[in-house]
């Protein structure tokens, strides 16, 4: 019965009839274009939802599948071959956009899991607001006190730049708060690599509750690093450093 389904579930190449996994975009046999409806970025480079990934092997098999999937290559195909190229062509450039950048592939497979950050970010946003909290985004509950002695000093040198002067000790404490968030981001870095080690562990083993936990501590993770990216980019910028 097992093998039954198995074959059943494969999709039977139209020029020679090998059977190919469903999500195959070219037939193993005779590397003809394939109808695949597959939108899945790891299938499409031929990898389980793996986190650590040879960025290098990736880009190999990005040049390969260009090469293979390029619509010059089928102008004299039928209308319907040209189309499946178009498509695919642009799936796999989205594809290795995405998986390419360890964040980017993160947030995707977060996607894949049913998790979409940004809805996530918006729907936490809303319910600061119904509360009387109007930010755009959620601050971590122990970032509190440090965030808005940041933003009083932030306020502070807007209203200088304004009356055209500088205040040195100001401007100092901010180099001390950029060192300090882009530590904050190396460490969040090192906690994420941790955590897809562990995803990665997890889905060999095909131990759910350890998955499930490694992501949501994804989720949060990836939430206070976009947090804390932007502190970032509002210190530089009033550093005249962006």
């Amino acid at each position: 019965m097992t093998q039954i389904l198995a074959q059943s579930a494969m999709a039977e190449c139209w020029a020679c009839d090998t059977q190919n996994d469903p999500a195959a975009y070219l037939c193993a046999a005779c590397g003809k274009l394939l109808p695949s409806d597959s939108t899945d970025y790891f299938a499409l480079f031929g990898l389980t939802h793996r986190l650590t990934l040879d960025v290098a092997a990736l880009e190999k098999q990005f040049y390969r599948l260009s090469r293979k999937l390029h619509p010059d290559l089928y102008t004299r195909a039928s209308k319907e071959k040209r189309q499946w190229s178009l498509e695919k062509s642009a799936l796999l450039n989205d594809a290795y956009r995405a998986l390419r950048d360890p964040i980017a592939r993160t947030e995707y497979l977060l996607e894949t899991e049913g998790i979409r950050l940004e809805e996530q970010s918006r729907d936490a946003t809303d319910a600061a607001r119904a509360t009387g909290t109007d930010k755009q985004q959620v601050i971590p509950p122990d970032m509190l006190e440090e965030v808005f002695e940041l933003n009083m000093q932030l306020e502070e040198v807007r209203m200088a730049a304004a009356s055209n002067s500088q205040d040195p000790e100001l401007m100092a404490n901010l180099e001390v708060a950029e060192k300090n968030f882009t530590a904050q981001m190396e460490a969040l870095q090192q906690q994420l690599e941790s955590l897809w080690a562990a995803w990665d562990r997890a889905l060999a083993d095909n131990d759910a509750a350890t998955k499930d936990a490694a992501k949501q501590a994804m989720v949060a993770l990836l939430n206070r690093r976009s947090y804390i990216r932007n502190l970032v980019r509002d210190v530089r910028q009033a550093l005249g450093k962006s």
